[in-house]
């Protein structure tokens, strides 16, 4: 394993570098643009294609290409370049071709600021684009955890046939902590569907227009089927939460402010813990639903005006109150901060 000191954006990079990434198509824009640039000095010298696009529209599409033809591709963008590559995405999920998607997510809405935030979460999670169709969303919280999870969303991404997003912030793009990469992996997925236009086989189409409703209805619940099957790679992180009084719901660049918040708890005498989901979609609605028959109450805590807490509250069932907090427009909350709120649900559950 080799171990480097490296921001979050250029760690996500090598690691889809050692994950056998062959092109990367993509558009600059704050806080993720070290992704881009340093793909643009490592791809070429690793017999990949890097290719600045003229925008996010013509980038999503570069990738739809690209992963048509059975390439191992990515791209990168923070919160209004996703927003431009929702028709792509659509197009991505209906025609089945795997893709990883970056998002170092900012301030919103609009152009916002580069701030740090969570409010991309609906969109992430929600849709991919107009349709029914889904994204694998991945949040990572550390940078090691943002480089581990980017070479998982490439296996999960041909397992499944799907777009999967790594859904960061400006913060985990631009910080720096020391990471751990592997050597270089050996690709495994089954490319036979791809249109590589060789041999002699079977004729091969991607297109995601189906014109006859029943049709269409068929396809869509074979994708529903498959975003079924893919409950399986659900991935959540349970922090002091085995006598845990009061579970905090937190992901990304919250989580761990919020971990710290549940350290300051414990040494008050409260018993709290953290819940963190690591998959966003799937969302682990089973240990949410396991918690909330032990906790008293749960608190989510997201940088947006609230999101992930009615993922939490459908899972929860009304088997304990759900309580919120959050800071918008790029503040991110402190652990001061995210304390008070703890103290505060544990002085209303015990009344």
């Amino acid at each position: 394993m080799d171990r480097m000191l490296m921001k979050g954006n250029e760690a996500i990079a090598e690691a889809a570098l050692r994950a056998g990434v062959q092109a990367y198509f993509g558009y600059p824009i704050t806080p993720q643009s070290e992704l881009p640039e340093y793909m643009a000095r490592e791809l070429p010298q690793r017999g990949g294609v890097f290719l600045q696009a003229e925008s996010e529209v013509a980038a999503i599409n570069m990738v739809y290409g690209a992963g048509g033809a059975g390439a191992r591709v990515m791209t990168s963008t923070s919160s209004p370049g996703v927003s431009l590559m929702q028709e792509g995405l659509s197009y991505l999920v209906g025609s089945e071709v795997p893709c990883v998607v970056v998002n170092m997510a900012r301030g919103g809405p609009g152009l916002g600021n580069i701030a740090p935030a969570q409010s991309d979460y609906f969109q992430a999670t929600k849709s991919a684009g107009h349709g029914d169709g889904r994204l694998i969303v991945l949040a990572p919280a550390t940078i090691q955890e943002a480089a581990d999870l980017t070479i998982l969303a490439f296996d999960l991404a041909e397992r499944y046939r799907n777009p999967v997003m790594i859904l960061g912030d400006g913060i985990l793009g631009q910080m720096m902590e020391p990471v751990s990469f592997p050597q270089p992996v050996t690709r495994n997925g089954d490319v036979s569907w791809a249109t590589t236009g060789a041999g002699d086989g079977p004729r091969r189409l991607i297109n995601s227009i189906h014109l006859e409703p029943d049709n269409l209805e068929r396809h869509n619940l074979r994708l529903l089927e498959k975003y079924r099957r893919a409950q399986q790679e659900v991935r959540w992180e349970a922090y002091r939460m085995d006598d845990a009084a009061v579970a905090v719901a937190a992901y990304g660049l919250a989580a761990r402010v919020a971990r710290s918040a549940v350290d300051r708890a414990r040494a008050k005498g409260i018993a709290a813990g953290l819940l963190r989901p690591i998959t966003l979609f799937p969302f682990p609605t089973q240990a949410y639903r396991q918690a909330a028959e032990r906790v008293r109450a749960l608190l989510a805590v997201e940088m947006s005006a609230g999101q992930m807490v009615e993922d939490v509250r459908l899972a929860v069932e009304g088997r304990a109150p759900v309580f919120f907090y959050g800071r918008l427009g790029g503040v991110v909350p402190t652990p001061p901060e995210v304390l008070a709120q703890i103290e505060k649900v544990a002085a209303e559950v015990e009344r």
